[in-house]
């Protein structure tokens, strides 16, 4: 029952409850700048040329197959009879193997190409930026903080009373 009456005697203040407000300003006591420490990067780009070795994507295979026609021909130019189908697979069959080697050979030395390489790396540096003031004020014994972009000679306020 008891409590039943509070939340009874609660709600019948908060339905009959009012309030003020007014409106004052407050004189600047201190302005203090705000600044914020940022790392800035610059990048800077660094390039230069490059020998690079260019290589061939020649196995000897072409060399071969060129050397082996050119060897099968002649071998059958050569031979007589049963002996010309010898001579022609022997002429190719060695006509293969030099061209193979021929080609391989003329492969052996490195051709290089000049490639420009870039990179990009950071300067990096530390400022101090700008960022606000600070202005503090009092009013009825405690402290106001206002961030502004500017000095502020007054600050603001509003007051409510509520009974």
């Amino acid at each position: 029952m008891k409590k039943v009456i509070l939340i009874a005697a609660l709600a019948a203040s908060a339905l009959f409850a009012e309030s003020f407000s007014w409106h004052d300003s407050v004189r600047v006591i201190r302005s203090e700048p705000i600044y914020r420490t940022v790392t800035v990067r610059t990048p800077i780009e660094e390039c230069w040329d490059e020998e690079v070795p260019v290589s061939r994507n020649d196995d000897g295979t072409l060399g071969a197959i060129i050397g082996g026609a050119a060897g099968g021909i002649l071998g059958h130019q050569v031979g007589g009879g049963s002996g010309k189908t010898a001579a022609t697979v022997g002429g190719a069959i060695i006509g293969t193997l030099v061209g193979k080697n021929l080609s391989e050979q003329g492969s052996s030395s490195p051709s290089y190409r000049i490639e420009r390489r870039c990179k990009t790396r950071y300067k990096e540096r530390t400022e101090n930026r700008f960022v606000g003031y600070k202005n503090y004020a009092r009013y009825k014994g405690r402290e106001i903080v206002k961030f502004s972009d500017e000095p502020l000679k007054r600050i603001d306020v509003t007051v409510t009373v509520t009974y």
